[in-house]
């Protein structure tokens, strides 16, 4: 895993030197992406066309220690072929092996030279063959051109924003703005993200003024166009509607190797491996496979960590979205594997500081101290471990959110995770942000995912509540499923670790898409499919444990550490969250009960969280001196 930069630029108004300091100054912003090494690479041959490209990466050294260095750069026939690159590919193996069939030599085991490699030769189309998670950026020196592509999942982020003959991209928000020229400003639709959908966010959108995000599954070709700057967004992916013709037992049996299989693929390294474990069906399910592959091939057990929080068991308390702790099904599954376990625990004051230092790891707002704890843990993992594999996305795949199985959820008509605005809107100010323009501005962004969820074809047909699931299924996979990625991305790359999630492979994703409900959740058991795919690999009381989603702090005095930070916070008249926020109301709210069990936005943020994101967005505008258009 890495961070990688860099531009296409037809101005030409920097010497090299400064362009090779701009690249540097873009790379730094995410060099804990990758602390290991670095490098860059500027065209200069390009020149002749009035047209100069730079790259830069940042490398977190997984696949060939040694030899994996970016830019990798290929010379044939006089011209320049070269690559940045950050993910893994997870089908290297058989690539490299039909490369090697065509005649071409390698000079590493890494990944990133077939990627380059199958680029050659076989132009934009090899992009389709790759199974893994990326985002890369690839200088075509015939051509003149640059591509960038990222995975199908959208696992792995690119930013990007064209201007004046210039377009620059990053890894990160943050790199954009080490740039010549480019500041962060918010405009009306980044203020509507942000209090409107956030912590979630459209697909291509990146919130500041005039930046966008490489969609998942696209590539983009950026060239010179009559002395003008081409950037031509395509999808070389997207999710099909197609008939489901295989039994239940096939289902099931397919289901089982597709997860398996890429467990195992996604365990390719030069470096050890551990997974994150709660003792739920989806993380002990990715560890008992990993754990048996790792005994298989070196003999020792592997390492595990689990989440939890100071006095968790002294102050946890159920609700219909999380209904018991974690900690007793860890222990339990210790008993069945016998990993090298890790318990981490995080208190009240971390927890808290934390908030702010998410949003220096994400560069925006986003899902408070569930973000903020992640960091902390992925920060303590790094210490162990540079790779390790997670269980996220299996809910949004295999049908385990409350919104697939509560009728007010399942028919609400809006995004069921953030059904209810009213507890972001009751404290803005009006004249500044219009509830009306923020609900008028969620239901449009809803009403374009709902269009756009692909329908079977003649002479297939689903009824009305079939219908509803698979609209439930995709809005899950293009917004939830995105904003989790996106912030396991972000907290464990700033901690310089690499975080895989096999179910996020594109294959289960194809498939599972299209399974009936009545395989998926056989019988009304939410994730069936998934635990008779895993049914003798598991004790029975983790199989059948009830779903529980990450682990979150109910301790009283975190609540009390919010509130203090946030009154601070309403009296300082300087404070730029003033701007937006009605300091009467927020006072109110900040001193009403808070019921935890009525979320705002998914499943765990409640009154604290609200509270929490508000001094997150107050952090962010003053910490990126962000400008207001």
């Amino acid at each position: 895993m890495c961070g990688i930069a860099g531009f296409f630029n037809t101005n030409e108004r920097m010497s090299n030197g400064k362009y090779l300091n701009v690249l540097k100054d873009m790379r730094a912003a995410v060099n804990r992406r990758g602390p290991d090494e670095n490098g860059e690479y500027l065209s200069i041959a390009s020149r002749e066309a009035n047209v100069v490209c730079g790259l830069s990466q940042a490398r977190l050294s997984i696949r060939d220690v040694e030899n994996g260095s970016q830019p990798m750069v290929k010379a044939i026939d006089g011209n320049d072929y070269a690559l940045v690159y950050n993910g893994e590919i997870y089908n290297a193996d058989e690539l490299k092996l039909d490369l090697l069939q065509k005649c071409y030599h390698f000079r590493s085991t890494s990944d990133t030279e077939v990627i380059l490699t199958g680029l050659i030769h076989y132009g934009w189309e090899f992009i389709k063959q790759l199974n893994g998670i990326y985002a890369f950026a690839f200088w075509n020196g015939k051509e003149k051109k640059l591509y960038l592509a990222r995975d199908r999942a959208g696992v792995k982020p690119l930013f990007y924003t064209v201007r004046n003959g210039e377009f620059v991209f990053g890894s990160e928000l943050k790199v954009l703005f080490q740039y010549p020229g480019i500041k962060p400003v918010i405009d009306r639709l980044g203020l509507c993200e942000i209090f409107g959908l956030g912590p979630a966010r459209t697909h291509g959108v990146g919130v500041f003024k005039g930046v966008n995000e490489v969609k998942p599954g696209a590539y983009i070709v950026v060239g010179k166009h009559n002395n003008e700057i081409s950037a031509a967004e395509q999808f070389y992916w997207k999710l099909e509607s197609v008939p489901h013709t295989d039994s239940p037992q096939e289902t099931v049996n397919y289901v089982r190797f597709l997860v398996s299989d890429a467990i195992k693929r996604q365990m390719v390294s030069d470096v050890p491996i551990c997974s994150f474990l709660s003792g739920g069906v989806d993380s002990s399910l990715i560890t008992a496979i990993a754990n048996d592959a790792s005994l298989r091939e070196t003999g020792r057990p592997l390492n595990t960590f689990s989440f939890d929080f100071v006095d968790n068991k002294k102050y946890f308390k159920s609700s219909n979205f999380q209904a018991e702790e974690d900690r007793p099904y860890v222990d339990k599954m210790l008993k069945h594997l016998n990993t090298n376990h890790t318990y981490l625990e995080c208190d009240s004051e971390d927890l808290a500081d934390y908030l702010y230092k998410a949003v220096d790891a994400k560069d925006l707002p986003g899902m408070a101290d569930v973000d903020a704890s992640l960091l902390y843990f992925c920060e303590r993992v790094k210490k162990y471990n540079k790779v390790a594999l997670t269980g996220e996305c299996a809910d949004e795949i295999f049908g385990g959110y409350p919104w697939f199985h509560r009728q007010d959820m399942f028919e609400a008509t809006t995004f069921p995770w953030s059904k209810d605005l009213s507890v972001r809107t009751s404290m803005l100010k009006q004249d500044a942000l219009p509830e009306t323009e923020l609900i008028d501005y969620v239901q449009a962004r809803y009403a374009e995912s709902i269009a756009d969820v692909p329908a079977l074809q003649s002479p297939y047909s689903e009824n009305a509540t079939e219908r509803r699931r698979r609209e439930l299924s995709y809005l899950n996979l293009k917004w939830f499923m995105s904003t989790l990625l996106d912030r396991m991305d972000r907290v464990s790359m700033y901690s310089g670790l690499e975080a895989r999630v096999p179910y996020a492979d594109h294959r289960i994703m194809e498939y599972v898409f299209n399974v009936p409900w009545s395989i998926k959740c056989e019988g009304g058991v939410v994730k069936n499919l998934l635990r008779k795919a895993g049914a003798d690999l598991l004790p029975p009381e983790i199989l059948n444990r009830k779903k529980s989603p990450y682990p979150k702090t109910y301790h009283p005095r975190y609540e009390q550490i919010v509130r203090e930070r946030f009154l601070d916070v309403l009296n300082d008249k300087s404070a730029p969250v003033h701007d937006f926020i009605d300091a009467d109301k927020a006072r109110e709210f900040m001193h009403s009960d808070f019921d935890y069990g009525k979320p705002w936005f998914g499943q765990l943020m409640a009154g604290p969280q609200m509270i929490s994101y508000l001094l997150q967005i107050n952090y962010w505008l003053k910490k990126y001196s962000i400008s207001l258009a």
